[in-house]
């Protein structure tokens, strides 16, 4: 297990304040602002702490509202909205500085027989051990990968990535708005569907932002690029463990008003489809000054 790998189990188990009050931390970095996918899962977290173990996430929507800062913890406050027969309610409101910075409603489930069908995982996308790592692909493509994804890919992190189509990050063609992408875990993840679906909250947020600019020949790093996360949804269709690498498809079906909006389907490697995510962020051009 990596040392990015254990300082997110370790940000992931907050600290119990009071009743219905958590307090979560960040790992120690250089990132200017809280990553997103950290705050959805350490609410998701918060949540999950106020409900019985036997109902398991199958449902949540979020929205941020201020940039995290990294330097000090965040308060996590649960409200317990409803507890039926069957599901199970909760909406949790993230406190830095005194202010809101993110707040998720999330629904809760025993698990149920019934219907059940998937859409297929895509046909002949390559397989991750025929891909170069992103270490291999700065080596490989040098300066022809733009500064702000090279820091990026140099950072070490508790995911590893191989994008399957590379164009994006080496070129400025303008392409269609989709990729896919083989992500996994850089170390084990506990078998508790709990800490499961809070890791798979964590990854979910990550490069799925970047397809709403493709087809403008743009990259979420550009510097004249204001980008922000603005909400996201994500729904949980069937328990599987992270062991192995998952598919992450994505698509951007618009973007518009200063907004992207992308959609992704997490697979796991035997072809099960495993969550389906939703995302809009602010994609907003900043203009020069004028002389």
């Amino acid at each position: 297990m990596t040392a990015a790998m254990q300082e997110l189990l370790a940000i992931l188990d907050l600290e119990e304040l009071e009743h219905n009050l958590y307090r979560g931390r960040s790992p120690q970095s250089d990132w200017q602002r809280v990553f997103g996918g950290q705050t959805i899962a350490q609410a998701l977290v918060a949540a999950q702490r106020t409900v019985a173990p036997d109902r398991h996430v199958h449902s949540l929507h979020g929205y941020f509202m201020r940039p995290g800062d990294t330097k000090v913890p965040i308060v996590y406050e649960v409200d317990r909205i409803r507890d039926g027969a069957s599901f199970a309610t909760r909406r949790v409101v993230a406190i830095q500085h005194g202010q809101a910075i993110f707040s998720l409603e999330a629904s809760f489930q025993f698990d149920e027989g019934g219907l059940d069908h998937q859409m297929p995982m895509p046909l002949n996308v390559p397989a991750p051990e025929t891909l170069g790592t992103q270490q291999e692909l700065i080596a490989r493509f040098g300066d022809a990968v733009p500064e702000g994804i090279r820091r990026y890919w140099e950072r070490d992190r508790p995911v590893e990535m191989k994008p399957v189509m590379l164009k994006h990050y080496t070129s400025r063609e303008k392409l269609a708005p989709e990729q896919k992408i083989w992500i996994r875990t850089t170390g084990p993840v506990p078998a508790d569907r709990a800490t499961q679906a809070a890791v798979l909250a964590y990854l979910s947020d990550m490069t799925l932002l970047d397809t709403s600019t493709f087809a403008h020949g743009r990259a979420v790093f550009d510097r004249d690029i204001q980008a922000a996360s603005l909400d996201h949804a994500m729904w949980f269709h069937r328990s599987h463990l992270l062991d192995g690498w998952l598919l992450y498809t994505q698509d951007s079906p618009s973007t518009s008003g200063a907004r992207g909006f992308t959609r992704g389907a997490l697979y796991g490697q035997d072809g099960t489809l495993i969550a389906s995510v939703a995302q809009e962020g602010l994609i907003r051009l900043r203009h020069p000054p004028a002389k």
